[in-house]
């Protein structure tokens, strides 16, 4: 009987302390590429960092509070009156430019853009349209009142 119970109590032992999280160092490095990775191990990077890392018991209700101010910090806040304007007008600025753009290429003989030496380059017909498409889109977009 003796042997049973202490047969189950290593077993209740074992498992009880299977939940156990033993932390190990956690180490942190740049790749050439920019990137961040994280590991148990070092490695031969030059930039790595050891972290420490802590554990603790988890309190739901701080996590929810902290959550909601996170959650409120993204959210944007509500534009002003004046800001509400000036957004009008840029908008109303945006459509009049679309609107003339549109226009010129419309009537245009031969629409050109001008290269990076200031040159012009004269359109072909598939370039026309493409233009003519994406302007009547920025047209759409900025001209809806």
């Amino acid at each position: 009987m003796i042997r049973k119970n202490a047969i189950v109590f290593l077993i209740m032992l074992a498992v009880s302390s299977a939940g156990m999280v033993f932390a190990g160092d956690v180490y942190q490095w740049t790749d050439e590429d920019g990137n961040v990775h994280y590991g148990d191990r070092p490695a031969s990077e030059v930039s790595e960092e050891p972290h420490a890392v802590s554990s603790g018991i988890t309190d739901p209700p701080k996590v929810w509070a902290r959550n909601e101010l996170v959650a409120a910090a993204r959210e944007p806040a509500e534009p002003t009156a004046e800001e509400l304007r000036a957004q009008a007008l840029g908008q109303e600025e945006k459509c009049a430019t679309s609107k003339a753009r549109l226009q010129k290429l419309l009537t245009s003989r031969s629409p050109y853009r001008q290269d990076e030496n200031g040159e012009r380059v004269y359109l072909d017909e598939d370039e026309i349209w493409a233009a003519r498409e994406r302007v009547q889109n920025q047209v759409e977009e900025y001209c809806y009142f």
